[in-house]
């Protein structure tokens, strides 16, 4: 799978589903400044899926990251 660029304009307008924070893009990723989620890039389109994002190191499941970053997940 090829590094494709995340149009700069489309980057500034997505946010993690979940946090709502800015995201940067990593190789085949979108990482989330808060939290850091990580969301596939499948044939340059951004997969803006909770249960599709990779989680941080150190947390087990969607439920653990939830607990810990509660304050700044806007549900």
């Amino acid at each position: 799978m090829a590094n494709t660029p995340i149009h700069p304009e489309l980057l500034e307008l997505l946010v993690c589903p979940l946090t709502r924070s800015k995201l940067q893009q990593d190789g085949d990723e979108l990482v989330a400044e808060v939290g850091g989620l990580r969301y596939p890039i499948r044939d340059g389109i951004p997969v803006m899926l909770v249960e599709e994002a990779k989680l941080p190191e150190g947390v087990a499941d969607l439920s653990e990251f939830r607990q810990k970053f509660a304050d700044q997940i806007l549900d």
